[in-house]
């Protein structure tokens, strides 16, 4: 008789979501899912999910399925949510004893601490375990995890599950590193898309064939990963589809806040990050917030400057 499948929770069915779970389901995993999106359960439901009501019951029959607790049989929740608001009705759904959260999103320190004091309550465990990737990135497999928690145990449990649906995983120690180490990547992700679009317009103004200056500029001392994941939606125009965004200006702003709110609180300079961050801005305010975060091009080509505070 063939050995039961591994089964995994997922709440929270959005862009990063949807991939996450799917490359779990290609990897054989039964994947209990819920999302306040009826549009989205129907689309998990249709890529052989199965769907649950609420936050609770995905608990209850993950819980169920890999009962007692077995590394190899799965039984991580996965949630991928939008705000801390969401975190919060979510960590007060799920109730069932010996359950492992593994939190992807991106949310302040402040909120995940919350959740996670209040899960422990219920005897829950939670992880900080945010995504360094783009929704185009999640597709493909190719995202990183910080992972981070004080619950050894937890942490093996819940790595044949983060396996499935990311490139590489990093143990960052203690409960909030994860996060802290996302708000460092971040800060790197709004400099280097910034800079990428300054260069690829430069390059441009100056004459050259914009697709031999990419692949030279990402051949040399002057390469960075958002040079490669943007630049070619910078040069060909794609960023200007709000449908081809991977990160909207919009959302990344929240992104934005939470480094500058952390590193006020580290007492640590971000000349950089305040000068991407009035780009951004500006890009939002100006109609482009639907934009991809690559869309700050437009900003540097119309020639418009931000307001500074």
């Amino acid at each position: 008789m063939s050995p039961p499948a591994r089964t995994a929770g997922f709440v929270g069915l959005g862009v990063m979501g949807s991939a996450m779970s799917g490359h779990l389901l290609a990897s054989g995993y039964r994947v209990v899912g819920y999302d306040i999106d009826p549009t989205r359960l129907a689309e998990h439901e249709a890529r052989g999910g199965e769907a649950a009501g609420s936050a609770a019951e995905v608990a209850t029959r993950v819980a169920e399925a890999t009962s007692p607790p077995d590394p190899a049989r799965g039984g991580a929740i996965v949630t991928s949510l939008p705000s801390t608001r969401a975190l919060e009705e979510v960590a007060a759904e799920i109730a069932v004893p010996g359950t492992v959260v593994v939190e992807t999103s991106t949310l302040p320190l402040a909120a995940r601490f919350a959740a996670r004091d209040a899960l422990a309550a219920r005897d829950v465990t939670l992880l900080d375990c945010p995504l360094s990737g783009t929704g185009a990135q999640a597709r493909t497999k190719d995202i990183a995890v910080y992972v981070s928690g004080d619950d050894a145990a937890a942490k093996e449990r819940a790595l044949p599950v983060l396996e499935a649906f990311t490139r590489s995983r990093h143990d960052a120690g203690p409960f909030g590193n994860g996060t802290r180490l996302k708000i460092v990547a971040n800060l790197l992700v709004a400099v280097h898309s910034l800079a990428a679009a300054e260069a690829l317009l430069l390059a441009r103004r100056l004459g050259l064939d914009a697709d031999e200056a990419l692949a030279a500029l990402t051949d040399g001392a002057g390469d960075s990963r958002m040079l490669r994941v943007r630049g070619p939606m910078m040069i060909s125009g794609a960023y200007r589809d709000p449908a081809a965004a991977m990160m909207r200006i919009e959302l990344f702003l929240k992104d934005l806040g939470i480094i500058a709110e952390a590193a006020a609180g580290a007492g640590s300079p971000v000349p950089l990050l305040e000068e991407s961050a009035a780009h951004y801005t500006a890009a939002a305010a100006r109609g482009r917030g639907d934009l991809d975060v690559a869309g700050v091009l437009a900003e540097l080509e119309a020639g418009e400057r931000p307001d500074h505070p």
